[in-house]
């Protein structure tokens, strides 16, 4: 539950809504490593669907995924661009706090690695909550609870952002070739640079 004497406005002034892979890690790039060590390398780059990009069934790149999700390298993605940088001066020189809202996995360990990955690259005090959901999950749940705070709400994925947007969230999405064709109403953005001016102006 949100703290009940933080509402509205007051909330957007102190906390940041954040996806995970593809905003803070560099998901793709340590998925990919991963897969080409596993034998499949890329057939069609810069897509985001995971079964065509490596020429694959449905079921078993969502199988793969899951895989890769719930494995040690969890643990050690790589930050995504000038993440690191802008978090932490968000949350140092400004007094946000950071909720994670991420379709990893159910499993425990695999929550227990993230956490461990997101404290070590960004400090033990930026991230006051973390929100696991399952592999791929979408999270309408979850951005309910936040319905009419105008909170900031980064993201990758189009439909996810979109989501928070019509809870009266601020959606900002992260660029990448995924969502270049994105109409929706959220601000594109290309870094970690953008957002901070976005949310310190």
């Amino acid at each position: 539950m949100l703290k009940a004497n933080i509402r509205g406005n007051d909330l957007k002034d102190k906390v940041i809504l954040v996806d995970c892979d593809g905003v803070l890690l560099d998901w793709e790039y340590a998925f990919d490593q991963w897969m080409l060590r596993h034998g499949y390398p890329v057939v069609i780059p810069n897509i985001y669907k995971m079964n065509e990009k490596y020429g694959l069934e449905k079921s078993e790149a969502n199988r793969l995924v899951r895989m890769f999700n719930e494995s040690a390298w969890i643990r050690k993605l790589p930050p995504l661009r000038d993440a690191i940088h802008y978090v932490k001066k968000l949350h140092q020189e400004h007094g946000y706090i950071f909720h994670a809202i991420t379709s990893l996995s159910n499993d425990d360990y695999s929550q227990h690695l993230r956490t461990k990955n997101l404290r070590e690259l960004f400090g033990d005090s930026v991230f006051e909550k973390y929100v696991y959901l399952d592999t791929g999950a979408d999270k309408d749940d979850e951005l309910i609870k936040y319905a009419g705070t105008n909170c900031y709400w980064v993201e990758d994925k189009p439909q996810n952002v979109d989501c928070g947007m019509d809870f009266g969230l601020e959606g900002l999405l992260i660029a990448h070739t995924h969502n270049e064709d994105y109409s929706g109403e959220a601000r594109r953005v290309n870094n970690w640079k953008e957002i901070y001016e976005i949310v310190t102006t």
